[in-house]
């Protein structure tokens, strides 16, 4: 003798329509979060890229270069190799490589740092000084046409909300 199972009650069958509708929601969310992402990618390398590019056309520059240079730009005493490293994020062969060609080309001086006779701290030279500026100057004017698609109230809503994803980015890191 079998038995058969006794057919859904109508509230049964609207909890399992409910549970599959969270699941595809789930999976919406989760397909807007990567669209985020790439959106987000997207934008920032296509900026780096052109931003790159007129560097390398108007200064015969890189990008790792000029944020050397903008670095030290704020410590007019210089930073050491270290420093100079953690700010920027990368390694220090990577620093040494950037800080050799700056210093060949007469942009950046080593000075020994008092107290250290092995650490040196990189400094702007007068002509690097007036080389950055020139950059700065006109990479502010690049960044200013690149986001030329947005008026001042969405460049401000954008900011604002980038912030919030930065703290977040800030609160998730520090849980991990």
């Amino acid at each position: 003798m079998t038995t058969r199972a006794a057919a859904p009650t109508p509230d049964e069958q609207g909890v399992r329509r409910h549970a599959g509708h969270e699941h595809e929601h789930e999976h919406e969310h989760e397909r807007e979060a990567l669209r985020l992402w790439l959106r987000l990618l997207s934008c920032t390398m296509q900026i780096e890229n052109e931003i790159s590019a007129r560097l390398r056309r108007e200064f015969a520059t890189t990008l790792p270069r000029f944020d050397l240079m903008a670095q030290l730009a704020h410590f007019p005493d210089g930073l050491t190799m270290s420093d100079l490293s953690q700010r920027l994020m990368v390694t220090g062969g990577n620093v040494t490589g950037v800080t050799d060609t700056l210093e060949r080309d007469g942009f950046v001086e080593r000075l020994p740092m008092p107290g250290d006779r092995r650490a040196r701290i990189v400094r702007l030279t007068t002509s690097g000084k007036a080389t950055f500026e020139r950059m700065a100057a006109a990479h502010a004017g690049w960044v200013e046409e690149l986001l030329g698609g947005l008026a001042e109230p969405e460049r401000q809503q954008l900011y604002r909300l980038l912030g919030t994803l930065k703290l977040g980015l800030a609160g998730s890191q520090a849980g991990a």
